[in-house]
């Protein structure tokens, strides 16, 4: 995490040819409709894996939650611990980023869809948020403050990017020690909120996934504090 985020601990944070693999299989509960400007995106209202953009944004902050410090997806470069397969498992792989500007060069198997956040924010019992009502209004205070949201897969944008965000139900979560946000450990209940990108399995060869936004508070725009924190992502990505 970089100095940015250690100053704001409970603040966080991104033409594909695809695999011919037949919907069904991969794709439970999800309609074959992929973005028009972009293929490869899941769109909004879809299910992928049998789960919606919201459960899969709870999923996505469970995973980073729960990764140690060193190596941490959210630390800034250079990271030398870093690496893209930590606690990952399953058909879908989850994609993390620091605030500032980044270049990842990293491979990843043939075959995993890809789950990443533009720019989303989390609030926990542990960072002293106790209920899931001031959980949700935090969440949703950060959200409603992010601005200039972008995002290109192999140096096509995705657009209508403000119709991908999901807000999490409150969730589970177990944090190691220390953890990202903290020097004190343990189980905890979140709510998230903010924009997230479902990806289905790009093919094998070298593709560049780009995305990032930013954070805006001002006290001359009637806010109660003055915030400005900017995420750009770019993995180079290898897929073999």
């Amino acid at each position: 995490m970089n100095s940015t985020t250690k100053e704001n601990p409970r603040l966080f944070p991104r033409t594909v040819n695809l695999l011919l693999i037949t919907s069904s299989l991969l794709f439970a509960g999800t309609t074959q409709v992929f973005s028009q400007q972009t293929p490869g995106v899941l769109p909004p209202k879809s299910q992928p894996y049998g789960k919606t953009y919201s459960e899969w944004s709870a999923a996505w902050w469970q995973w980073a939650l729960g990764l140690p410090v060193d190596g941490h997806p959210f630390n800034s470069d250079p990271n030398p611990d870093f690496r893209i397969d930590a606690g990952q498992s399953g058909q879908v792989w989850l994609l993390g980023a620091p605030f500032g500007t980044t270049v990842r060069n990293s491979t990843i198997p043939v075959g995993k869809a890809l789950l990443f956040g533009l720019l989303n924010s989390e609030w926990s019992s542990l960072e002293g948020y106790a209920t899931e009502a001031e959980q949700r209004a935090a969440a949703n205070l950060f959200t409603d403050h992010i601005v200039n949201l972008f995002c290109s897969i192999d140096g096509v944008a995705v657009m209508k990017l403000s119709s991908y965000r999901a807000d999490s139900a409150q969730f589970t979560f177990t944090a190691p020690t220390p953890w990202i946000f903290g020097d004190t450990a343990g189980t905890g209940t979140s709510v998230a909120s903010g924009y997230y990108i479902f990806l289905a399995p790009l093919s094998a060869g070298k593709h560049t996934v780009h995305f990032g936004g930013s954070f805006h508070f001002a006290i001359s725009e009637g806010d109660d504090f003055d915030f400005d924190a900017s995420l750009d992502m770019t993995y180079n990505l290898t897929v073999r």
